[in-house]
Protein backbone atom coordinates (compact mmCIF):
# COMPACT_ATOMS: atom_id res chain seq x y z
CA UNK A 1 0.00 0.00 0.00
CA UNK A 2 2.81 2.41 0.93
CA UNK A 3 4.49 1.65 -2.39
CA UNK A 4 1.24 2.47 -4.23
CA UNK A 5 0.86 5.77 -2.34
CA UNK A 6 4.51 6.67 -3.04
CA UNK A 7 4.03 5.89 -6.71
CA UNK A 8 0.88 8.02 -6.83
CA UNK A 9 2.66 10.93 -5.16
CA UNK A 10 5.52 10.63 -7.64
CA UNK A 11 3.09 10.66 -10.56
CA UNK A 12 1.32 13.71 -9.18
CA UNK A 13 4.63 15.51 -8.71
CA UNK A 14 5.67 14.67 -12.24
CA UNK A 15 2.32 15.84 -13.57
CA UNK A 16 2.58 19.08 -11.60
CA UNK A 17 6.08 19.68 -12.95
CA UNK A 18 4.86 19.07 -16.49
CA UNK A 19 1.94 21.47 -16.07
CA UNK A 20 4.17 24.09 -14.46
CA UNK A 21 6.71 23.83 -17.27
CA UNK A 22 3.95 23.97 -19.84
CA UNK A 23 2.43 27.05 -18.23
CA UNK A 24 5.84 28.67 -17.95
CA UNK A 25 6.47 28.24 -21.65
CA UNK A 26 3.01 29.49 -22.46
CA UNK A 27 3.36 32.58 -20.28
CA UNK A 28 6.86 33.57 -21.32
CA UNK A 29 6.63 37.29 -21.99
CA UNK A 30 8.28 39.11 -24.86
CA UNK A 31 10.71 41.54 -23.24
CA UNK A 32 10.70 44.99 -24.80
CA UNK A 33 12.65 48.13 -23.92
CA UNK A 34 11.06 51.34 -25.19
CA UNK A 35 13.15 54.50 -25.39
CA UNK A 36 11.22 57.65 -26.16
CA UNK A 37 10.88 61.34 -25.43
CA UNK A 38 8.75 62.10 -22.34
CA UNK A 39 4.97 62.45 -22.81
CA UNK A 40 5.16 65.96 -21.35
CA UNK A 41 7.12 67.08 -24.43
CA UNK A 42 3.96 67.70 -26.48
CA UNK A 43 0.47 66.51 -27.30
CA UNK A 44 1.98 64.48 -30.11
CA UNK A 45 4.33 62.70 -27.71
CA UNK A 46 1.59 62.02 -25.18
CA UNK A 47 -0.42 60.32 -27.96
CA UNK A 48 2.66 58.42 -29.09
CA UNK A 49 3.45 57.14 -25.58
CA UNK A 50 -0.18 56.14 -25.02
CA UNK A 51 -0.22 54.25 -28.33
CA UNK A 52 2.89 52.28 -27.33
CA UNK A 53 1.45 51.46 -23.90
CA UNK A 54 -1.84 50.24 -25.33
CA UNK A 55 -0.31 48.03 -28.03
CA UNK A 56 2.55 46.58 -25.98
CA UNK A 57 0.56 45.77 -22.86
CA UNK A 58 1.07 43.14 -20.17
CA UNK A 59 -2.30 41.61 -21.04
CA UNK A 60 -1.00 40.87 -24.54
CA UNK A 61 2.08 39.08 -23.23
CA UNK A 62 4.66 41.86 -23.20
CA UNK A 63 7.08 42.63 -20.40
CA UNK A 64 7.83 46.28 -21.12
CA UNK A 65 10.47 48.57 -19.64
CA UNK A 66 10.33 52.25 -20.63
CA UNK A 67 12.74 55.16 -20.48
CA UNK A 68 11.87 58.76 -21.34
CA UNK A 69 14.32 61.61 -21.91
CA UNK A 70 15.00 64.53 -24.23
CA UNK A 71 18.74 64.00 -23.76
CA UNK A 72 20.53 61.71 -26.17
CA UNK A 73 23.24 60.65 -23.70
CA UNK A 74 20.60 59.55 -21.20
CA UNK A 75 18.81 57.57 -23.90
CA UNK A 76 22.09 55.90 -24.88
CA UNK A 77 22.69 54.84 -21.28
CA UNK A 78 19.18 53.44 -21.09
CA UNK A 79 19.71 51.42 -24.27
CA UNK A 80 22.92 49.96 -22.84
CA UNK A 81 21.04 49.02 -19.66
CA UNK A 82 18.31 47.29 -21.66
CA UNK A 83 21.00 45.31 -23.50
CA UNK A 84 22.51 44.24 -20.17
CA UNK A 85 19.08 43.19 -18.91
CA UNK A 86 18.59 41.00 -21.97
CA UNK A 87 15.45 42.39 -23.58
CA UNK A 88 14.26 40.77 -26.80
CA UNK A 89 13.54 44.04 -28.61
CA UNK A 90 14.46 47.70 -28.30
CA UNK A 91 12.01 50.25 -29.73
CA UNK A 92 13.71 53.61 -30.19
CA UNK A 93 12.65 57.19 -30.84
CA UNK A 94 15.99 58.95 -30.54
CA UNK A 95 16.44 62.42 -29.06
CA UNK A 96 19.20 63.08 -31.62
CA UNK A 97 20.21 61.44 -34.87
CA UNK A 98 23.90 60.89 -34.05
CA UNK A 99 25.79 58.72 -31.56
CA UNK A 100 23.87 55.45 -31.84
CA UNK A 101 26.15 53.19 -33.87
CA UNK A 102 28.13 51.59 -31.02
CA UNK A 103 25.07 50.87 -28.89
CA UNK A 104 23.14 49.35 -31.79
CA UNK A 105 26.12 47.17 -32.68
CA UNK A 106 26.14 45.90 -29.09
CA UNK A 107 22.42 45.16 -29.34
CA UNK A 108 22.99 43.23 -32.55
CA UNK A 109 25.80 41.18 -30.96
CA UNK A 110 23.46 40.34 -28.08
CA UNK A 111 20.77 39.14 -30.49
CA UNK A 112 18.44 42.02 -29.65
CA UNK A 113 16.33 43.34 -32.51
CA UNK A 114 15.90 47.09 -32.81
CA UNK A 115 12.97 48.94 -34.33
CA UNK A 116 13.06 52.69 -34.87
CA UNK A 117 9.87 54.70 -34.59
CA UNK A 118 8.96 58.34 -35.15
CA UNK A 119 12.53 59.37 -36.00
CA UNK A 120 15.45 58.19 -38.08
CA UNK A 121 19.07 58.06 -36.86
CA UNK A 122 22.43 58.16 -38.62
CA UNK A 123 23.47 54.50 -38.63
CA UNK A 124 23.72 51.78 -41.25
CA UNK A 125 20.31 50.23 -41.83
CA UNK A 126 21.74 46.78 -41.09
CA UNK A 127 21.74 47.75 -37.39
CA UNK A 128 17.95 47.87 -37.11
CA UNK A 129 15.08 45.71 -38.33
CA UNK A 130 12.90 48.50 -39.65
CA UNK A 131 11.99 52.14 -39.10
CA UNK A 132 8.34 53.22 -38.82
CA UNK A 133 8.60 56.96 -39.18
CA UNK A 134 7.28 60.21 -40.51
CA UNK A 135 8.98 61.84 -43.48
CA UNK A 136 10.15 64.93 -41.61
CA UNK A 137 11.75 66.47 -44.69
CA UNK A 138 8.45 66.11 -46.54
CA UNK A 139 6.66 67.77 -43.62
CA UNK A 140 8.96 70.75 -43.97
CA UNK A 141 8.67 70.83 -47.77
CA UNK A 142 4.86 70.66 -47.59
CA UNK A 143 4.70 73.48 -45.04
CA UNK A 144 7.05 75.77 -46.93
CA UNK A 145 5.30 75.08 -50.24
CA UNK A 146 2.04 76.13 -48.58
CA UNK A 147 3.70 79.28 -47.23
CA UNK A 148 5.10 80.24 -50.65
CA UNK A 149 1.65 79.71 -52.17
CA UNK A 150 0.30 82.54 -49.97
CA UNK A 151 2.16 84.93 -52.31
CA UNK A 152 3.03 87.47 -49.65
CA UNK A 153 4.77 90.64 -50.80
CA UNK A 154 7.55 89.82 -48.35
CA UNK A 155 8.33 87.03 -45.91
CA UNK A 156 9.81 88.07 -42.58
CA UNK A 157 9.92 84.87 -40.57
CA UNK A 158 10.29 84.08 -36.89
CA UNK A 159 11.51 80.47 -36.99
CA UNK A 160 11.12 78.59 -33.69
CA UNK A 161 12.93 75.25 -33.82
CA UNK A 162 12.46 72.03 -31.90
CA UNK A 163 15.20 70.10 -30.08
CA UNK A 164 18.33 70.62 -32.14
CA UNK A 165 19.68 67.53 -33.87
CA UNK A 166 16.41 65.62 -33.71
CA UNK A 167 15.05 64.17 -36.93
CA UNK A 168 11.93 66.33 -36.61
CA UNK A 169 13.91 69.54 -36.21
CA UNK A 170 16.27 68.75 -39.07
CA UNK A 171 13.44 67.89 -41.45
CA UNK A 172 11.18 70.82 -40.59
CA UNK A 173 14.10 73.27 -40.70
CA UNK A 174 15.69 72.20 -44.00
CA UNK A 175 13.04 73.52 -46.40
CA UNK A 176 12.89 76.90 -44.68
CA UNK A 177 16.68 77.17 -44.63
CA UNK A 178 16.67 76.82 -48.43
CA UNK A 179 14.39 79.83 -48.71
CA UNK A 180 16.58 81.86 -46.34
CA UNK A 181 19.67 80.93 -48.36
CA UNK A 182 17.94 81.84 -51.63
CA UNK A 183 16.83 85.21 -50.27
CA UNK A 184 13.15 84.53 -50.96
CA UNK A 185 12.41 84.78 -47.23
CA UNK A 186 14.07 86.78 -44.48
CA UNK A 187 15.18 85.10 -41.26
CA UNK A 188 14.16 87.52 -38.53
CA UNK A 189 15.24 85.02 -35.90
CA UNK A 190 15.95 81.30 -35.90
CA UNK A 191 16.16 79.86 -32.41
CA UNK A 192 15.33 76.64 -30.60
CA UNK A 193 12.71 76.48 -27.88
CA UNK A 194 13.27 72.71 -27.50
CA UNK A 195 9.55 72.04 -28.06
CA UNK A 196 8.67 74.23 -25.06
CA UNK A 197 5.71 76.65 -25.10
CA UNK A 198 7.14 79.08 -22.54
CA UNK A 199 10.50 79.32 -24.31
CA UNK A 200 8.76 80.00 -27.62
CA UNK A 201 6.84 82.84 -26.02
CA UNK A 202 10.10 84.39 -24.81
CA UNK A 203 11.60 84.23 -28.30
CA UNK A 204 8.66 86.10 -29.83
CA UNK A 205 8.56 88.61 -26.98
CA UNK A 206 12.22 89.38 -27.66
CA UNK A 207 11.53 90.06 -31.34
CA UNK A 208 8.52 92.24 -30.50
CA UNK A 209 10.60 94.26 -28.03
CA UNK A 210 13.34 94.72 -30.64
CA UNK A 211 10.87 96.41 -32.98
CA UNK A 212 11.94 94.25 -35.91
CA UNK A 213 9.28 93.64 -38.56
CA UNK A 214 7.83 90.14 -39.01
CA UNK A 215 4.72 88.60 -40.58
CA UNK A 216 5.23 84.82 -40.22
CA UNK A 217 5.74 82.56 -37.20
CA UNK A 218 6.93 79.09 -38.26
CA UNK A 219 6.94 76.97 -35.11
CA UNK A 220 8.07 73.33 -35.33
CA UNK A 221 5.32 72.03 -33.03
CA UNK A 222 1.90 73.14 -31.83
CA UNK A 223 3.01 73.90 -28.29
CA UNK A 224 5.62 76.39 -29.47
CA UNK A 225 3.10 77.98 -31.85
CA UNK A 226 0.77 78.41 -28.87
CA UNK A 227 3.52 80.15 -26.91
CA UNK A 228 4.24 82.45 -29.85
CA UNK A 229 0.55 83.38 -30.13
CA UNK A 230 0.41 84.20 -26.42
CA UNK A 231 3.18 86.74 -26.94
CA UNK A 232 1.36 88.27 -29.91
CA UNK A 233 -1.90 88.50 -27.97
CA UNK A 234 -0.23 90.29 -25.07
CA UNK A 235 1.28 92.78 -27.51
CA UNK A 236 -2.02 93.33 -29.33
CA UNK A 237 -0.70 91.94 -32.64
CA UNK A 238 -3.33 90.24 -34.78
CA UNK A 239 -2.74 86.77 -36.22
CA UNK A 240 -4.42 84.16 -38.36
CA UNK A 241 -6.51 84.30 -41.52
CA UNK A 242 -6.41 87.79 -43.07
CA UNK A 243 -4.50 89.22 -40.09
CA UNK A 244 -1.01 90.66 -39.52
CA UNK A 245 0.92 87.45 -38.76
CA UNK A 246 0.67 83.97 -40.27
CA UNK A 247 0.85 81.20 -37.64
CA UNK A 248 2.21 77.77 -38.56
CA UNK A 249 2.54 74.70 -36.33
CA UNK A 250 3.02 70.95 -36.56
CA UNK A 251 1.45 67.82 -35.00
CA UNK A 252 -2.29 68.44 -35.44
CA UNK A 253 -3.47 68.36 -31.87
CA UNK A 254 -7.25 68.82 -31.81
CA UNK A 255 -6.97 72.04 -29.85
CA UNK A 256 -4.52 73.37 -32.46
CA UNK A 257 -6.78 72.41 -35.36
CA UNK A 258 -9.63 74.24 -33.60
CA UNK A 259 -7.41 77.33 -33.65
CA UNK A 260 -7.20 76.89 -37.42
CA UNK A 261 -10.94 76.40 -37.74
CA UNK A 262 -11.56 79.63 -35.82
CA UNK A 263 -9.09 81.47 -38.08
CA UNK A 264 -6.58 82.23 -35.31
CA UNK A 265 -3.89 80.06 -36.94
CA UNK A 266 -3.21 79.47 -40.62
CA UNK A 267 -1.50 76.08 -41.07
CA UNK A 268 -0.78 72.87 -39.19
CA UNK A 269 1.37 70.01 -40.46
CA UNK A 270 0.28 66.48 -39.63
CA UNK A 271 2.64 64.13 -37.80
CA UNK A 272 1.19 60.71 -37.05
CA UNK A 273 2.11 59.24 -33.63
CA UNK A 274 0.65 55.79 -34.34
CA UNK A 275 3.51 53.41 -35.11
CA UNK A 276 3.08 50.74 -32.42
CA UNK A 277 0.63 48.45 -34.25
CA UNK A 278 2.83 48.39 -37.35
CA UNK A 279 5.86 47.37 -35.28
CA UNK A 280 3.88 44.77 -33.35
CA UNK A 281 2.73 43.17 -36.59
CA UNK A 282 6.35 42.83 -37.71
CA UNK A 283 7.32 41.31 -34.35
CA UNK A 284 4.48 38.79 -34.23
CA UNK A 285 4.63 37.75 -37.90
CA UNK A 286 8.38 38.00 -38.36
CA UNK A 287 7.69 39.75 -41.66
CA UNK A 288 9.26 43.13 -42.43
CA UNK A 289 7.64 44.52 -45.60
CA UNK A 290 10.12 47.39 -45.93
CA UNK A 291 13.18 48.71 -44.13
CA UNK A 292 11.50 52.09 -43.90
CA UNK A 293 7.74 52.41 -43.42
CA UNK A 294 6.50 55.97 -43.95
CA UNK A 295 3.34 57.23 -42.28
CA UNK A 296 0.91 59.03 -44.60
CA UNK A 297 0.62 62.69 -43.62
CA UNK A 298 -0.48 66.05 -44.99
CA UNK A 299 -0.83 69.71 -44.09
CA UNK A 300 -4.03 71.58 -43.18
CA UNK A 301 -5.03 75.06 -44.35
CA UNK A 302 -7.31 77.06 -42.04
CA UNK A 303 -9.50 78.12 -44.95
CA UNK A 304 -10.18 74.51 -45.98
CA UNK A 305 -10.25 72.64 -42.66
CA UNK A 306 -13.51 71.00 -41.55
CA UNK A 307 -14.88 69.55 -38.31
CA UNK A 308 -14.63 66.14 -39.97
CA UNK A 309 -10.87 66.67 -40.45
CA UNK A 310 -10.48 67.51 -36.77
CA UNK A 311 -12.38 64.39 -35.70
CA UNK A 312 -10.41 62.18 -38.08
CA UNK A 313 -6.88 63.55 -37.80
CA UNK A 314 -6.73 65.51 -34.54
CA UNK A 315 -4.75 64.22 -31.58
CA UNK A 316 -5.98 64.27 -27.99
CA UNK A 317 -9.28 65.73 -26.80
Amino acid sequence: MKKLIAAAVALLAAASLFVACGNGAKNDSIKIGIINNPPSESGYRAANVKDMEEVFSKDKGYDVKTFYSLKNDEQLNAASQFITEGVDYILLSAAATDGWEAVLKNAQKAGIKVFLFDRMINVDESLYEAAVVSDMANQGNTAVAWLKAQNLKEYNVIHIQGAMGSDAQIGRTAALDKEFAAGTMKKVVQQTATWDEAEAKKIVESVINSGEKFNVVYAENDGMAKGAVAALDEAGITHGVGKDVIIMGFDCNKWALRELLSGNWNYDGQCSPFQAAVIENMITTGKVPSKKVISEEKGFDATKLTETDIAKYGLGD
